[in-house]
């Protein structure tokens, strides 16, 4: 498992990344890609929605099962990632990189300090 010490987990699986211009990168971990299996389709909310920390923007279509995505942050989103939706196999072969999800613009950054460290998800998911 690849586990960035760059970025910043929640228990629900998702990564963010600070961007350092008020926004941030969010995506889904190795592991929870893993766990999914061949994801077949991403559906998220469009650029413009906003979001209170732990609320649902999106969802992840794997052969298997539909999961949802929650917002790590408070914010709107200002860009999504629109390869996804001809190529959702990217959040399995590179989930934080081209398998980028979505970019927040952040209400409050402070909320990042709630976030679980590399270390900290390490452990959760051992």
């Amino acid at each position: 498992m690849n586990f960035p010490k760059d970025l910043k987990y929640t228990k629900e699986h998702e990564w963010i990344r600070d961007n350092g211009d008020g926004t941030v990168s969010i995506g889904i971990t190795d592991f929870a890609q893993s766990e999914l299996g061949d994801i077949v389709f991403v559906e998220l909310e469009p650029e413009g929605s906003e979001f209170v920390q732990d609320e649902v923007f999106g969802t992840v279509e794997a052969v298997k099962t539909v999961s949802e995505l929650f917002s790590p942050l408070s914010g709107e989103i200002v860009e999504i990632n629109s390869k996804l939706e001809d190529d959702p196999e990217l959040v399995n072969n590179d989930p934080y990189g081209d398998g980028w999800m979505i970019k927040l613009k952040m209400n409050d950054s402070s909320e990042l300090d709630s976030l679980l460290s590399p270390e900290s998800y390490q452990e959760m998911v051992d």
